[in-house]
């Protein structure tokens, strides 16, 4: 069945625009097929078809159609100032109208690519732009993070380097004292050793004077004696070595509860860790016998964290760990580093070997149990991994059941999970 052609319609006109009022009953905007171009106007709406071949162009881009109360209006701007003497060509033949209608799909066609082109390149150029700002974004965040690098590792540098020589200031002190100690007790000893020789050489003359005036009586006789008495000092001892020499020990308890095997997996594991110490390590053959001490080196560390030095702190605990790598405190310091600088993957590992080395579980590692959940929870939260942060301030919470801290950013994160709160 052919089309039915609609004639009854409305225009009007101005010098700009054209006004077309096109009545369809039952039209929405779903079910009407319209196509504009500069020459052409078609509506589709079955079984009704609307064509008109305009008299002068007009802008399709910008022109308008409202369907609405069984009715589609058209408002056409013309591309040429002036009034029109009717709203679609006359005389046309079949022929011609061919042509229109070809060469409007035509128009349609290179107009629909060009836009698709221009879009395509909008959208390369906006893709380019935005990867060029991303790109100097990081590359001011890694020149910032290393420049923060440098300025610890200087800091560090520095510190270590003062604190060497105020070490090697003292032991000069030190030794200057040893000297002037040393000298000062050479001097007594030759004083002293004056003193004795002038001791003898009175007591040879009082001896001498004694045996010439033995008339003298017994009140000087005592006098004499009384100070013979006082002045015979006994010389010094000769210096000599003294050789000792231990009992074998034994085990006088039976073996069964004998602490032997314990001892000597005691002695081995002390051995091991001075070869570590002093082989597997050469950057510690520079250091001082209290540089190789991990507590000293745990303590260093806790003061550059209580400076926000995070970096150099870590570089405490990381030396500190090759040297005793069983002490959990060393770990549970280094995750809160990481926490603080956002090295949320190595703050899950380092609290986990913390717990693994607080066992077994008592009262004395409760408090380092707890920060171990906690640091680790708040590292899974900031992963958004909220399901396996919650386990871990749960088991804080066992821990500490009084802690209300620990509490309330447990109800936060349960809130979370359950979607009644934002992050």
């Amino acid at each position: 069945m052919p089309p039915l052609q609609i004639r009854d319609y409305n225009w009007q006109q101005t010098e700009s625009v054209v006004y077309l009022s096109l009545p369809l009953r039952g039209v929405r905007p779903g079910n009407a097929d319209i196509f504009c171009t500069e020459n052409y106007l078609k509506v589709n709406y079955p079984p009704f078809l609307f064509e008109a071949f305009l008299c002068a162009p007009i802008d399709d881009i910008n022109s308008k159609a409202k369907i609405g109360n069984d009715t589609i209006v058209f408002t056409l701007f013309k591309k040429e100032i002036g009034m029109w003497e009717a709203l679609s060509l006359a005389n046309v033949d079949k022929e011609m109208m061919q042509r229109i209608r070809e060469k409007s799909v035509l128009q349609a066609q290179t107009k629909a690519k060009e836009l698709t082109e221009a879009k395509a390149v909008a959208k390369r150029e906006d893709e380019r732009y935005a990867l060029k700002i991303m790109m100097e974004i990081e590359e001011n965040e890694r020149k910032k993070i290393e420049d923060l690098k440098e300025n610890e590792r200087g800091k560090a540098t520095r510190e270590l380097e003062a604190w060497k020589e105020q070490q090697k200031n003292s032991a000069a002190d030190e030794e200057k004292i040893q000297r002037e100690v040393k000298m000062c007790q050479q001097k007594k000893q030759i004083e002293k050793e004056r003193k004795k020789s002038k001791d003898k050489k009175a007591i040879c003359h009082i001896k001498s004077m004694k045996s010439k005036n033995t008339t003298k009586g017994n009140s000087a006789r005592t006098i004499f004696s009384e100070t013979l008495k006082d002045d015979c000092v006994p010389a010094p001892r000769s210096i000599g070595n003294i050789k000792i020499q231990f009992t074998p020990r034994v085990f006088p308890t039976a073996l069964r509860e004998s602490q032997v095997a314990e001892e000597e997996e005691w002695l081995q594991k002390q051995a091991e860790a001075r070869r570590i110490m002093n082989e597997d390590i050469p950057e510690l053959h520079d250091l001082k016998e209290e540089e190789k001490n991990p507590e000293w080196l745990k303590d260093k560390g806790n003061k550059l964290f209580g400076r926000e030095n995070y970096l150099a702190a870590i570089n405490a605990y990381n030396l500190a760990i090759r040297l005793n790598n069983k002490i959990p405190s060393l770990y549970l310091n280094r995750a809160a580093c990481h926490l603080k600088l956002k090295n949320l993957h190595k703050t899950i590992e380092d609290s986990s070997k913390a717990l693994e080395l607080l066992t077994p579980q008592v009262a004395d590692n409760a408090s380092a149990r707890m920060k171990a959940h906690v640091r680790r929870g708040t590292a899974f939260c900031q992963l958004e991994l909220y399901v396996e942060g919650l386990q871990d301030y749960e088991a804080a919470l066992k821990i500490d059941p009084s802690n209300k801290t620990v509490r309330k950013d447990a109800e936060k994160i349960r809130n979370i999970i359950q979607g009644t709160e934002l992050e």
